[in-house]
Order: C-alpha cells, then sequence, then structure tokens
C-alpha cells in the first residue's frame, strides 16, 4: 500500500466536492447564525448563550451530516458510472488505496467545514458577548470530526455496493439509529419480552453508537468529561472506522464493472 497514491486519491476527492460549491455552506451556516441568535436576543432573556451555543453545535452536526450523506454515497458509484474506476484501477493502483483515499479526502474536507463553521460560532458568540467555554467547544467539534470521519466510512461502505441515492438514506438511517441506539437499549431493559431484549442489544452492537461521540451536551452545560473515558470513545470511534473500511475494500474488491 502506498501512502504517496492514497492522498493523490485524497486530493483529488477534496478538489471535487469543494467544486460543488459546498463552502457556500459555511456562509449559509454563518447569516443563519447570526439571524437565529438575533432573534433569541428578543424572546430569551439570560439563556441566549447557552441556547446559541446548542444552535450553533447542532447547525454544524446537521450541515456535515449532509455533506457526507450526499458526497460519500456517489464518491464510488461517480467513478464506476463515468468508467474512470477502470481507468484508476488499471494502473497500478490497489482497490483498497483507491477506496482510503476516497474516505481521506471526504473526511478531510469534513473536518476543514467543521473548523471553518467553530471558527464563525466562536466569532459571532464573541461579538455577541455571550458566555461560553471555548476549550469545550473545541472538544466537542474535535469530537464532531471523528464522528463525521465514521459516518464517511458508513457512506462509502453503502456506496460501494448499493446506488448513491440508497447509499445516502442508509447512511441517514444509520446516524439517527446510532444515536438512539443507547436510548433504546436502556428502554429494552423495562420491556419483559426476551425476543425483543435480544433484538434491541442486537441493533445496539450492530449500529456504532455514536453518542459516545456527541459532546455537544457537555459543550453547552459546560461539564467536564474525564479523559480516560474520551480515550475511550476515540478508540472506540477509530476502530469502527477501521472495521468498516475493512468492509468497504473487501466489497468494492470483488465487485464486478
Amino acid at each position: 500500500m502506498n501512502p504517496q497514491r492514497i492522498a493523490v486519491i485524497a486530493s483529488n476527492v477534496f478538489r471535487d466536492i469543494f467544486r460543488d460549491r459546498v463552502l457556500y455552506l459555511a456562509g449559509l451556516y454563518a447569516i443563519g447564525l447570526v439571524l437565529i441568535i438575533l432573534f433569541l436576543g428578543e424572546v430569551s432573556a439570560g439563556t441566549e448563550g447557552k441556547i446559541s451555543v446548542d444552535v450553533g453545535l447542532a447547525s454544524i452536526s446537521i450541515l456535515t451530516l449532509a455533506v457526507a450523506a450526499f458526497e460519500g454515497g456517489g464518491l464510488i458509484n461517480k467513478e464506476v458510472e463515468k468508467r474512470t474506476a477502470l481507468i484508476l484501477i488499471a494502473k497500478p493502483l490497489s482497490r483498497s488505496e483507491f477506496v482510503l483515499g476516497k474516505h481521506l479526502g471526504l473526511s478531510g474536507v469534513l473536518a476543514l467545514l467543521i473548523a471553518i463553521m467553530t471558527t464563525i460560532l466562536v466569532s459571532v458568540l464573541s461579538w455577541q458577548q455571550f458566555s461560553y467555554n471555548l476549550n469545550n467547544i473545541l472538544l466537542s467539534n474535535g469530537f464532531l470530526i471523528l464522528e463525521m470521519a465514521l459516518i464517511a466510512a458508513v457512506s462509502i461502505l453503502f456506496g460501494a455496493f448499493t446506488s448513491s441515492l440508497m447509499g445516502t438514506v442508509l447512511t441517514f438511517a444509520v446516524y439517527f439509529m446510532g444515536h438512539f441506539s443507547q436510548n433504546l437499549l436502556a428502554l429494552s431493559e423495562s420491556i419483559e419480552a426476551k425476543s425483543l431484549q435480544q433484538i434491541a442489544k442486537g441493533i445496539y452492537l450492530i449500529f456504532p453508537d455514536l453518542s459516545r461521540l456527541d459532546l455537544k451536551n457537555q459543550a453547552v452545560h459546560v461539564i467536564t468529561v474525564p479523559p480516560p473515558e474520551l480515550a475511550m470513545n476515540v478508540v472506540y470511534g477509530l476502530v469502527y472506522i477501521v472495521l468498516l473500511l475493512a468492509i468497504s475494500i473487501i466489497i468494492f474488491a470483488n465487485r464486478e464493472f
């Protein structure tokens, strides 16, 4: 496996996605955030800061999820449909390098978008003189980068064997199930039917527990998370990404086109 070839694929993906004008999302985010904060200043007294941080972080998450799902679902299929994948793989480029480069490029775009929108959020909060904890916001969005890298891996996995549209839909489904799976597991404990408990546990084991990587609540309410717990959650996210990419490589390696 050649890191240089992976980097070339990643840089091409990075440029191609930005040609789709995804940076306009940052401008849309800035305008929307300012309007929402100005509105909150009129209707909420004393809680504008917390609500603004909550809305700002949630908006970043939703916008980057949309990019990960829509762009990731078509990364492989576009190459297959245009027959450019045949040309690339005919060269000294393995299918594993192809998949890893696609994921690295998409993850780089998501990380840059999150960084830009985080800068906008902090700037607007400072402009309005709202109280906020910068370290918690940075930590929350640092984990969001990891979460979106995981979602990018999910999107690429589905894109390796389904259509672009189906891959996008399934990616959204995994995201919402991943955030709900922990609640579903807790709810199953109160259900007497053993079969339903087993189903709930199966869903929890299959779907990534994305609540581990969601620190928005901690950023809003300035809650400190123990470093060992943070480290375990980072490892959890990285292991899931590796597993998803490994499955994607196996599926793509056996795909005929």
